[in-house]
């Protein structure tokens, strides 16, 4: 480890001389700060805020943030608070400080929660200053590299947690040469038996692969010279993880992976790399389908670069990457690679800059509607998958979306209401499901409407963080605002029991139930009683002050229209209908389930007030219900089709069919219908019945 001294003398040669003397300064504040304290390994405990400023060092990042790697354990582990850096060294520090630092002094009640709280103030302070984040990602990094001296169980966790959460947000920054370091160490830390047999045997396989690698780079580097093009042409390495991955997530043999020769063509300017690519695919002849052009359109994260497969001598496949020096510093350093910020800086970041900042926005928009921090952090995990299509807009506009994402994805990718909103797409203008994988190069369109609400079943197979965290939240006010309606109702209809109702009762009797239940305001305890969690009749007493009178009087059934949305379901038991006799069945969390009178799964709780109410159907109930025929038949050639046939002449619609044959003459049909009421039953039953062969229908119970 270098000296200040020497480290400093490093800085001199991109930092003016007062920048240099402040990194220095926080130095030794930090020394004096963390004096007596020692790493596990048994050095100085100011080494390791020196290493991350020296990984800072290497990307050439501003004098602030080599301060705040200098600072960055200050305010966690000493006791200094961050008002005191922000005397000594601004607020700008003290920010950048404060944003790295974990919240040690909160209690949680599992090791993945303080994780996922950490990183979601950490999200909160990227906003501000996206320099939080490469200040943690170099702290990261030199604890990864000095991970021996920790136990088995503890190097497991911090290896884990850097593989799913710090490698994948270099990769998402550009940082490439951190993540693979990343994914190296966290691979060594997590599987050192694996890390160590690959090790070995790619140490072998590029022995006996060293002479072809020379020829094919001998020949690259003739075509270059005899086209009259510079560039330099280097060997690629894959890295143990990447190897590792192939073998496990391709079911791939490890030869099979070492078979391709992996070469990186730097050339000076963007027109040179498509001159080289002409000339090496009269080199040797291009493998269809493999050629990428993420000059054109960039990943992500920024990333800039040809891609091309070849085959080579004795149909050896060859990789090549093309690329300007600029790109290559690019994909190495990524966001760091050209730091733009600037204290005083007029101009808007460009570049990968803006990519960065544009993906911190939609994190913290994400944890803004998140639930909470483990609900969070599952969105960000799944929105640093790294792989991605590219789909164009009507208007032609690219929108990088990742592999596997669905049209409700692209919608919400365009904007939160058109997600919310949305009803149909087209993909390159014809109607398609809005569960069907896009693809890169498609143009998606959606179609939306004004009162269109998300659909639960949305979340079944959405991909992006930011389309599942706003389904959960339209949801989540879905169902609240469709329990507040329902448990009024239910209240209601016991107050008026009691000659009372809602509006009668005065503002101090309601605050005062209010703040016995420990509820803020009418709306959660409305939401409680739709929602189950609370009997209407017990909170209809409390309302009145009344424990010594009778229970209410029934006013009779309360009316069900079928728009009462999510609080409100229908028994898959029974499969109740509109003109069925119904009662409903409170169930806490759930709200309530609609089922027969005669239902024998809620014999026991139908005469008990706490769990059961009357109910009765509205003369404008609205909806499509579900019932299950059970159907004996002789066995007939095109049965299927005659029954759908008859179904569909009286307007029902099949949902489900199933047959069964009892002997070689009598089939038994299992019919799932969906129909209006029980008149619609009726007259579907009345065209089944005319069918030649029908000897019995039943209404099915399960």
């Amino acid at each position: 480890m270098p000296s200040i001294d020497a480290f400093a003398d490093r800085l001199s040669g991109y930092l003016d001389n007062d920048q240099v003397n402040l990194v220095r300064r926080a130095y030794f504040y930090a020394e004096q700060a963390h004096d007596g304290q020692r790493r596990r390994s048994g050095e100085a405990y100011v080494t390791h805020p020196l290493a991350v400023a020296n990984i800072l060092a290497d990307m050439h990042m501003d004098h602030q943030s080599l301060m705040a790697a200098m600072l960055h354990d200050v305010i966690e582990d000493t006791g200094i608070a961050k008002e005191a850096l922000n005397t000594q060294f601004g607020e700008t520090v003290a920010e950048l400080v404060d944003g790295v630092s974990k919240l040690t002094q909160m209690n949680f009640e599992t090791k993945a929660e303080a994780q996922a709280e950490n990183f979601q103030k950490m999200a909160m302070a990227m906003a501000r200053d996206i320099r939080v984040i490469l200040v943690k990602l170099a702290d990261r990094l030199h604890n990864m590299r000095t991970l021996e001296v920790l136990s088995g169980e503890k190097r497991r966790r911090i290896a884990k947690e850097t593989l799913e959460i710090y490698a994948p947000i270099a990769n998402r920054l550009g940082m490439h040469s951190m993540r693979v370091e990343f994914e190296d160490l966290g691979f060594k830390a997590m599987h050192p038996m694996r890390a160590e047999r690959i090790r070995a045997a790619v140490r072998r396989a590029r022995g006996n692969r060293k002479e072809i690698v020379n020829k094919i780079e001998e020949s690259l580097t003739h075509c270059l010279t005899r086209e009259g093009l510079e560039g330099e042409v280097l060997g690629r390495e894959k890295h143990l993880y990447g190897i590792y991955q192939k073998m496990r997530g391709k079911r791939k043999a490890f030869n099979e992976i070492m078979d391709v020769y992996a070469f990186r063509i730097v050339v000076d300017k963007v027109d040179t790399c498509y001159r080289v690519l002409g000339a090496v695919h009269n080199l040797y002849k291009p493998l269809p389908g493999r050629f990428k052009d993420y000059i054109a359109i960039p990943k992500a994260n920024g990333y800039q670069s040809l891609h091309t497969t070849l085959f080579g001598m004795h149909g050896v496949p060859i990789e090549i990457q093309i690329r300007t020096r600029e790109m290559e510093e690019m994909a190495n350093n990524g966001i760091a690679a050209h730091w733009l910020y600037k204290a005083n800086e007029i101009d808007q970041p460009k570049g990968t800059h803006a990519r960065a900042r544009q993906w911190v926005k939609g994190v913290l928009e994400m944890q803004q509607r998140a639930g909470n921090s483990l609900e969070f952090i599952e969105s960000v995990k799944i929105d640093l998958f790294p792989d991605e299509v590219y789909v164009f807009t009507p208007k032609g506009r690219i929108m990088e979306l990742p592999k596997g994402s669905t049209a409700v994805d692209f919608a919400y990718a365009v904007h939160t209401d058109v997600g919310n909103t949305c009803i149909a797409c087209r993909i390159n203008r014809r109607l398609a499901p809005l569960s069907q994988a896009l693809e890169s190069g498609s143009t998606v369109e959606i179609v939306s409407a004004p009162g269109a609400r998300p659909n639960p079943a949305w979340l079944n197979f959405v991909v992006t963080g930011k389309a599942r965290t706003h389904i959960r939240h339209a949801l989540k006010l879905q169902r609240r605002s469709e329990s507040i309606s329902l448990g009024e109702r239910l209240l209601n209809k016991v107050l008026t029991g009691f000659n009372s109702h809602l509006d009668k009762l005065t503002h101090e009797r309601v605050h005062a139930v209010l703040a016995e239940y420990r509820l803020e305001v009418i709306e959660d305890l409305l939401e409680d009683i739709g929602l189950g969690n609370r009997m209407a009749y017990v909170v209809a007493r409390r309302l009145l002050a009344s424990d010594g009178e009778q229970l209410p009087s029934a006013e009779g059934p309360l009316a069900i229209r079928g728009t009462e949305g999510l609080v409100l379901s229908y028994a898959k038991c029974c499969t109740p209908i509109p003109g069925d006799p119904i009662v409903g069945h409170l169930s806490a969390g759930k709200g309530m389930v609609v089922h027969l009178d005669n239902c024998r799964n809620i014999g026991e709780a139908r005469h008990n007030p706490e769990k059961c109410i009357q109910l009765s159907w509205a003369k404008d109930v609205v909806g499509e219900f579900n019932v299950e025929l059970r159907i004996e038949l002789e066995h007939q050639r095109g049965l299927i089709a005659l029954l759908a046939g008859s179904v569909n002449a009286a307007d029902g619609n099949i949902e489900k069919i199933s047959m069964d044959e009892r002997d070689g003459r009598i089939s038994v049909v299992q019919l799932v219908v969906s129909v209006h009421d029980r008149v619609h039953l009726a007259r579907v039953i009345k065209k089944l019945r005319a069918l030649k062969g029908v000897m019995r229908i039943t209404r099915a119970r399960t």
